[in-house]
């Protein structure tokens, strides 16, 4: 068996172990067990793009920190100070302190603060695991050098009462105690690190009721109380932990770490050594996992294994926790919470996801990022060169600008993540920067509101007005209001009637978010209709309908292979409809040299002016001549 196949088979055991596990006493170990714990309350599913782009970051991060690798940093490190005298930082290369095949042990102790535990307390003494030989890659009974260690903890009454319990880990020369020992000549060899086991996190209660009862299914623990807070900071805990010590022994230099390994790397005063890196690995512990501490649970099951881990992965696990302190710092403290629960997404996905089937998603979530782009500067290049608005339906440009505005006054409602707000944002500022393209905007400063703020009028462009595209567009709009308007009226009464919201203002935005999200695909028929009785579809932007269509299909792939709503996987389905009648009407309405394409010019001479709003009559005269043909 292989180092890597060993660390991952040490790994997915120890993310697998569920909160109900073994309880051993605490003079006992035994080898990780795997348990197929399942979540009752899982995170809800996140979009293709939200999923994979983490994991793409993630890839970026890790590039960045191997090209780095044993560079110098660009700043000196501070020289420490010890009595008040400032003590030079040794610039030679410093070695781990413990080389290959060195004996040591590790202690495991509770305590209260994160100073140091209680040695008079021999209760403190969690673990000792004993004899560990450092490089050895095939100890235990697994032969992975994985040990693992259950045991139940008696929750203090602190503990109860959002307080805090610390885990000390001693990693020392074999036969040593940490308090025995620690005046020695060599006390240096001792090496002590701490983490908090319990985590406080956020919980929301919920303020949501049903607007006709005033009633609310939620539990009565969840619900918000008035005038108090709509979040509680609570303590948490998780029952597995992984303790990891790197094999490494690269000759490090202090002050020439790169990032983010300069944050483990602790170098002995005044010797050229460094102390094995023992990494606190969290990274598996999903947040769904975590479960509150309070009166109800005065035992706490905990398990903790052990392992070691080589340069190559500490390298990906610490770049994970730079990616997580860069989120809380750009997002504020919600930030991290919400970008813990958008990586337990991808974590679930690398844990259930066959291998192969994992590395096809990875690829194809490339390409589609490529399409979006490309999808993307070609709607805006369309729009930015368009002439003439012949066959073109721009009532469903200001509807477009009406379901941006909704999306965004939704999520900004339901407090969304702020990179989504500014995504969503970015998309409503490129819609409404279309509509200056589909009409004349003017500023009347003559006839003033309230004598004080000018007029802003609009008149529609002749290419619009003078061409049938306008009657067309109208005549659709109509026989779409007949489906429309009944379809709205439905499902508003349904929300109400079933749903629970914050108010009326939630349920205004909760139903027509919920009514675009279900049955936005008919905005799409107006196009079709005109396409239809223009006979033509070379007034579309074909490049960006074709982009936006491959990631469409890309999102059917993911619709079998990732969990999510069923309203969104119909609405990848029905995105795929409209398309291939696009696709049938391109190729029933065949190409015309003669027709004016979307820049206003014909496939007979490649020379021809670009059609401006005063030729609309002659791009007018033009479609309708092919269509002529078309009915010849």
């Amino acid at each position: 068996m292989s180092q890597n196949e060993n660390e991952t088979q040490s790994e997915s055991q120890s993310s697998s172990e569920n909160q109900n596990g073994s309880i051993v006493q605490n003079d006992e170990a035994s080898n990780t067990e795997t348990s197929s714990g399942t979540a009752t309350n899982r995170a809800p599913q996140q979009t293709t793009w939200q999923m994979m782009k983490g994991f793409l970051f993630r890839m970026v991060m890790i590039y960045m920190v191997t090209s780095f690798f044993r560079r110098p940093a660009t700043t000196p490190t501070t020289p420490t100070v010890e009595d008040g005298m400032p003590v030079p930082v040794s610039r030679g290369p410093s070695h781990n302190l413990y080389s290959e095949n060195s004996k040591f042990d590790m202690l495991f102790y509770l305590g209260d603060d994160d100073i140091s535990p209680n040695f008079s307390n021999p209760n403190s003494l969690m673990w000792k695991h004993e004899n560990v030989e450092y490089g050895d890659w095939y100890a235990g009974p697994t032969f992975d050098s994985s040990f693992t260690f259950s045991t139940t903890i008696q929750a203090s009454e602190a503990l109860m009462s959002n307080g805090s319990i610390y885990l000390h880990i001693y990693m020392l020369p074999r036969g040593w105690l940490p308090n025995r020992d620690a005046g020695k000549p060599e006390a240096y060899r001792i090496n002590h690190k701490v983490k908090q086991l319990n985590k406080f996190k956020k919980r929301t209660f919920i303020n949501t009721v049903n607007l006709l009862t005033g009633k609310t299914d939620t539990h009565p623990d969840l619900v918000k109380k008035e005038n108090s807070s709509s979040v509680e900071i609570l303590s948490h805990w998780h029952p597995n932990l992984t303790i990891n010590y790197v094999i490494d022994q690269t000759p490090w230099t202090q002050g020439m770490v790169p990032a983010p390994l300069d944050q483990h790397i602790q170098f002995v005063a005044d010797k050229p050594h460094y102390y094995p890196p023992i990494f606190i690995n969290d990274y598996w512990n999903l947040q769904q996992d975590y479960m509150p501490i309070n009166e109800t649970t005065p035992e706490l099951n905990f398990t903790l294994t052990v392992h070691p881990l080589s340069l190559i992965k500490w390298q990906f696990y610490a770049a994970q926790g730079m990616r997580n302190q860069w989120y809380s710092q750009l997002l504020g403290d919600g930030g991290g919470e919400q970008s813990d629960a958008e990586q337990d997404t991808l974590k679930q996905t690398m844990l259930e996801t066959n291998p192969y089937l994992l590395a096809l998603t990875v690829g194809v979530s490339i390409v589609h990022s490529v399409f979006e782009f490309l999808a993307f500067k070609n709607d805006i290049q369309f729009w930015k060169n368009r002439k003439s608005l012949e066959g073109l339906s721009v009532r469903s440009v200001f509807f477009g600008v009406f379901q941006s505005l909704i999306v965004l006054l939704y999520i900004l409602d339901n407090e969304t993540n702020f990179v989504v707000i500014i995504s969503v944002g970015i998309g409503l500022l490129i819609d409404a920067w279309k509509i200056t393209r589909v009409i004349n905007l003017e500023i009347d400063y003559e006839n003033k509101w309230f004598d004080a703020i000018p007029r802003i009028t609009y008149t529609d462009k002749s290419t619009y007005v003078e061409s049938q595209t306008k009657t067309y567009d109208q005549m659709a709009f109509k026989y779409l209001s007949w489906a429309l308007f009944p379809l709205l009226a439905s499902y508003g009464v349904y929300s109400l009637m079933y749903h629970e919201h914050k108010g009326w203002y939630s349920w205004v935005l909760s139903m027509l978010y919920g009514f675009l999200l279900m049955f936005g695909f008919i905005m799409m028929t107006p196009q079709l209709f005109i396409n239809y009785k223009l006979k033509s579809v070379a007034h579309l932007p074909w490049r960006m309908m074709t982009y936006k269509a491959l990631n469409t299909f890309i999102d059917d792939l993911f619709a079998f292979v990732i969990k999510m709503p069923t309203m969104y996987r119909l609405g990848c389905f029905r995105d795929d409809i409209v398309f291939l009648i696009f696709l049938y009407q391109r190729w029933i309405y065949k190409v015309d040299p003669t027709r004016v394409n979307e820049f206003g010019t014909t496939g007979e001479s490649d020379d021809a002016p670009a059609v401006q709003d005063g030729d609309g009559a002659e791009a007018t005269q033009a479609i309708k001549s092919s269509g002529a043909k078309k009915d010849d």
